[in-house]
């Protein structure tokens, strides 16, 4: 074997659990800050409506279903189970808080996002907009990755090794 072909072979046995690395440090992030959230859903309420994009009502009511949806889809990039579902929601998720932070950033609204708790709440903007777009990119190439024909099998095996 020449060594083109051994450090394809040592990169092609080492891809399975650099993803698995990336699925559980991303599906742990979203299961903190989902817990952090769930523990005080009135706090989370508030911070919704520093936005000014949703009406109170429906705003108190994300803050008590989204938490929830963040830890099993966090637990789904974990456990390997409903995979692709879960890094569906949280790209549109993350996708949809980026924009609704760019948007009060250019309204004029100083808003922390509270996302992690009170070490969140000393990132300035442009810390929290590049934490965000990490996140993003990471969930981007882990659906991306996966969409390849049996990936996402392979990635279960890894699993159960």
């Amino acid at each position: 074997m020449n060594t083109l072909s051994t450090i394809n072979y040592q990169l092609s046995t080492r891809r399975p659990f650099v993803w698995r690395l990336v699925d559980l440090i991303v599906g742990g992030l979203f299961i903190y800050a989902g817990i952090l959230k769930a523990l005080d859903p009135m706090r989370f309420a508030v911070d919704i409506d520093n936005y000014k994009t949703v009406p109170w009502f429906i705003g108190i009511r994300l803050a008590f279903y989204l938490p929830w949806l963040e830890i099993l889809c966090g637990l789904a990039l974990m456990t390997r189970r409903l995979y692709l579902g879960g890094l569906s929601i949280l790209v549109v998720l993350t996708s949809i808080f980026i924009v609704a932070s760019i948007v009060a950033k250019a309204r004029g609204l100083d808003i922390t996002c509270g996302c992690f708790g009170h070490a969140s709440k000393y990132l300035s903007f442009a810390g929290h907009l590049a934490l965000d777009f990490a996140i993003l990119a990471a969930l981007l190439v882990l659906i991306f990755s996966a969409r390849q024909p049996g990936e996402v099998l392979a990635r279960q095996s890894v699993l159960f090794r």
